[in-house]
C-alpha cells in the first residue's frame, strides 16, 4: 500500500508541511525532511521549485527564485533524495508545475520518484482530464498517487470526477487567491468546507492555502482529514534557519 494510503488510514488529524526543495540553502531538503519528522509532522509536500509559480503568493515565490539561483532542478533533488528512505518513513510528495515534469521527460520523471520513495505528485497546472486521459497509467505503473486540487469555483460535477479517480486525498484549496498565510476563517470559507463535507465523497480531504497557526489549523482539521502549511512555514525558516522546526510544529499543534 502507497505511504500516503497508510497515513490517511490513521485516526488521526493530519499536519502536512510544503516547503521549497532547495531553500533557504541548497544542502536544506534531507535536513528539512529528517528533522520534520522527528518533529511530528505527518506528510511532507516538497516543493519543486519553478520560474513560473501560477498558484504561489509571494513568499513560496521568493523561496522558489532563491532555490532556483541555488541551483536546485529536478535531477539535484533526485540526487538529494536518493537514500532518504533510509532514515525517513512518512509520506513525501512532489509539489511543482508540468513544465520541469514535461521537459524532464513524465515517464523518467516518475520512474525516478518511484526509485527515491517519492509516494505521489500535485501538478496545479495538469488538468484532471489530461492526466486521465493521457498520464494516469504511467502514474499508477509506478505505484504514485496524483493528488488534485479542488477550490471554492470548482462545479460539483467536476468535484465528483476528481473524486471518482482519486487514489489518495483531495487538495481542498481554502479560497480563490494564491498561496499565503492568514488568522482564521471566513463565514464564506467554512460554509464552504461544510459544504464539502455533505457531498460525502469517498477521497478524504486535506485544506491548504491561509493556515498559518494553531486557529487555521484547528478550523482546518475540523471539518477535514488535515491541514497543509506552506507560506508560515517558509516564512519561520527565512528568519530561523531548518534546524528549530520543531518550535513551528510545536506551535502549530498546540497553540
Amino acid at each position: 500500500m502507497n505511504r500516503i494510503n497508510k497515513k490517511l488510514e490513521e485516526n488521526k488529524k493530519l499536519f502536512s508541511i510544503y516547503f521549497t526543495a532547495g531553500y533557504p540553502n541548497l544542502d536544506d531538503t534531507v535536513p528539512l525532511i529528517q528533522n520534520l519528522e522527528k518533529a511530528g509532522v505527518d506528510m511532507l509536500e516538497i516543493g519543486l521549485p519553478f520560474s513560473d509559480p501560477l498558484a504561489d503568493g509571494p513568499t513560496i515565490q521568493a523561496s522558489s527564485t532563491k532555490a532556483l539561483k541555488n541551483g536546485m532542478t529536478s535531477e539535484t533533488l533526485f540526487e538529494q533524495l536518493k537514500d532518504i528512505r533510509k532514515s525517513v518513513s512518512i509520506p513525501l510528495i512532489i509539489m511543482g508545475y508540468f513544465n520541469p515534469m514535461l521537459q524532464y521527460g513524465v515517464e523518467k520523471f516518475c520512474a525516478k520518484c518511484a526509485e527515491v520513495g517519492v509516494d505521489g505528485l500535485i501538478i496545479p497546472d495538469l488538468p484532471v482530464d489530461v492526466y486521465n486521459d493521457k498520464y494516469k497509467t504511467i502514474f499508477e505503473k509506478y505505484g504514485l498517487i496524483n493528488v488534485f486540487l479542488i477550490t471554492p469555483q470548482t462545479s460539483e460535477k467536476r468535484i465528483r470526477f476528481i473524486d471518482s479517480i482519486s487514489k489518495g486525498f483531495i487538495y481542498m484549496v481554502s479560497s480563490s487567491s494564491v498561496t499565503g498565510s492568514q488568522s482564521g476563517f471566513g463565514e464564506e470559507q467554512i460554509a464552504y468546507f461544510n459544504r464539502i463535507k455533505e457531498m460525502n465523497l469517498k477521497s478524504p480531504q486535506i485544506i491548504g492555502f491561509g493556515i498559518s497557526d494553531n486557529l487555521s489549523f484547528t478550523q482546518a482539521t475540523d471539518h477535514a482529514k488535515g491541514a497543509i502549511i506552506g507560506s508560515a512555514f517558509i516564512k519561520y525558516i527565512t528568519n530561523f534557519g531548518v534546524k528549530s522546526v520543531d518550535k513551528f510544529v510545536s506551535k502549530i499543534l498546540k497553540g
